[in-house]
């Protein structure tokens, strides 16, 4: 009687242990998938904020770059660089003799030919200001295209569909001395085309980015007037 109940329960223990294994196999691969799907949108959001940073630092450096033009605009003009505060006014007289107030009623012509003076000798100075400021503008270097319009242009100019590699290539020997990253070029793309700036289409697992005409993306988008 002992044999029959003890094959029994070891039968049992082999079908709940298979249960077991069965279901620790299906969670397993349950969390597998969602560690899978969390690494790929970390990995996208990480390209699409490095995108973003490197705009921004490139708008910071044009920023800088401007602010140093109109500092030295500013001291070739001779602009004071903090507000001047506005002068006191001057305290009630008290009378004095009519001696003293005769004198003083020419103290306004002398003080109007001070000034007429003194604006004849700034006159020279105001021409030469100008003149620096002239060659400060002529000088000024121009500022450096962002990556956003370096892609623009790039897609314009081409008669065919480029992926964002050979986009990458291209730009990078043109501009050897910007640091052009795949990952950037490619949300750049991305950006321009959700701003209907340019098409992708698809030929097979290769993505490929074309440029449109923004004058007639535009007259396409507004209504006829018989609409």
């Amino acid at each position: 009687m002992s044999a029959p109940l003890i094959s029994g329960g070891t039968q049992k223990g082999r079908s709940i242990m298979s249960e077991t294994t069965a279901q620790t196999t299906g969670l397993a691969s349950q969390y597998s998938a969602q560690v899978t799907g969390d690494l790929e949108r970390n990995l996208k959001e990480q390209q699409r904020l490095s995108g973003e940073i490197e705009a921004l630092q490139e708008k910071l450096t044009a920023l800088q770059h401007d602010h140093t033009i109109l500092v030295n605009l500013q001291q070739a003009l001779g602009v004071p660089a903090a507000p001047v505060a506005p002068e006191a006014e001057p305290a009630t007289a008290v009378p004095a003799p009519r001696k003293k107030a005769a004198a003083a009623s020419g103290a306004p012509k002398q003080a109007k030919a001070k000034k007429t003076a003194s604006a004849r000798k700034a006159a020279p100075a105001k021409k030469q200001a100008v003149k620096k400021t002239a060659a400060a503008q002529s000088a000024a270097p121009t500022v450096a295209p962002t990556l956003v319009e370096l892609v623009r242009a790039h897609l314009t100019g081409q008669g065919e569909p480029r992926s964002a590699a050979e986009i990458t290539t291209a730009l990078g020997e043109q501009h050897p001395e910007r640091a052009v990253k795949a990952t950037v070029v490619r949300t750049t793309l991305e950006g321009l085309v959700a701003k209907n700036q340019a098409q992708r289409t698809k030929q097979g697992t290769s993505v490929f980015y074309t440029a449109i005409d923004t004058a007639s993306a535009t007259s396409a988008e507004q209504p006829s007037p018989s609409a």
